[in-house]
């Protein structure tokens, strides 16, 4: 009759001791703080290829996965009418060169009239100035005196009028050829325009337009970044953005490598908020990285944001309303410090023999 009362005594004793013993006593540990942020990998210098003309797309000089240098023609546009713009414009600039420098330049025929008209004036001056000295002694006749000096003065127009048309076709003649080469200079760019080149020396991750198709100067038509250099793209909320700064420690691991773990150092940080995910984009460079890497490989990162060596923790699992905790005094309030994922530092309020008991 007494083991049914018995078998309840032992069961509420073994059921209070199982209770009374989920139990931790806070423990000195080394605490790294860090902020989590997704990540992505990306080239260094990745910029998007547009053209500076619309046309139809003739050819793509290069495939995806070429490395390309500097100034290296990528795309081709077809051009026809650039082309002949060009070869008129070269017409233009020739002829100009030729009137002005060349062997039937118009400056030349001038200058021959030029020295015609002085060499009449010289003769013209003498005459006039023998024939005057002659009338200044009353020696010869009025009508021939007026005859030599009427020859003189038109002499001496005739050439001043020769030398300002020298002068004036000279002048006609360099603004003409300043034109043309200014025109054939332009022309040649408007060529250039249809051959897209690369900015940066490195390789091309994408193209997206075929030959054939339409393209405008809206739409992308090539993706180029760095062949070698590599950066991790890491979206932090903005609650933590405060927190990071450059040169701060990354720990990163890719979903391509499995297992295992990355460091790199914060580069970058964009001032600019995403308002679609309220994340603000840092940059960060791998202190070693792996020896292939895609663009767009994803992973998880943890920006480290302060190290503490042996400081007395507890877990997170056992913090009320973020800074209580259960003990044999009842429920009491701590000063927290650092944190992570799983244990946060006590600054005050408990000892390493203090019981802390898990929250119920």
């Amino acid at each position: 009759m007494n083991k049914y009362p018995v078998f309840l005594i032992v069961f509420i004793l073994v059921t209070s001791c199982l209770k009374n013993s989920d139990y931790i006593f806070p423990e000195k540990k080394n605490l790294t703080e860090s902020i989590y942020a997704s990540a992505t990998i990306q080239p260094d210098s990745l910029y998007q290829v547009y053209a500076a003309v619309g046309g139809i797309l003739d050819a793509n000089l290069l495939e995806e996965g070429s490395l390309i240098s500097k100034n290296q023609p990528l795309i081709q546009i077809i051009n026809n009418t650039p082309k002949l713009n060009t070869q008129n414009a070269k017409l233009a600039l020739d002829l100009a060169e030729e009137n002005y420098n060349g062997n039937a330049a118009i400056l030349s025929s001038i200058t021959d009239e030029i020295n015609a008209a002085e060499l009449k004036f010289i003769n013209d001056s003498i005459n006039y100035f023998r024939q005057k000295n002659l009338w200044d002694q009353n020696i010869g006749s009025k009508v021939i005196f007026d005859t030599k000096k009427l020859n003189y003065q038109l002499a001496f127009n005739n050439l001043q009028t020769l030398k300002s048309k020298y002068s004036r076709t000279k002048n006609e003649l360099e603004t003409t050829l300043k034109q043309a080469t200014n025109n054939y200079q332009s022309s040649l760019i408007n060529t250039k325009d249809f051959t897209v080149k690369s900015k940066i020396d490195g390789k091309v991750y994408a193209l997206y337009k075929n030959p054939g198709e339409i393209i405008s100067t809206l739409e992308p038509l090539a993706a180029i970044g760095s062949a070698k250099t590599f950066i991790i793209k890491l979206l932090v909320d903005e609650v933590d953005i405060v927190k990071i700064s450059k040169n701060q420690e990354v720990l990163l691991s890719l979903d391509a490598y499995k297992n295992t773990v990355f460091t790199g150092k914060i580069s970058k940080i964009l001032p600019k908020k995403d308002e679609r995910n309220q994340t603000f984009t840092v940059e960060a460079y791998f202190d070693n990285p792996p020896n292939v890497l895609y663009p767009g490989l994803s992973g998880e990162a943890n920006i480290v944001i302060s190290n503490k060596k042996d400081v007395l923790t507890i877990p997170k699992v056992y913090v009320i309303e973020g800074d209580k905790i259960k003990t044999d005094e009842g429920i009491i309030t701590i000063h927290t410090g650092l944190q992570n994922m799983e244990i946060v530092e006590v600054i005050s309020g408990v000892s390493e023999s203090t019981r802390i008991y898990k929250p119920e």
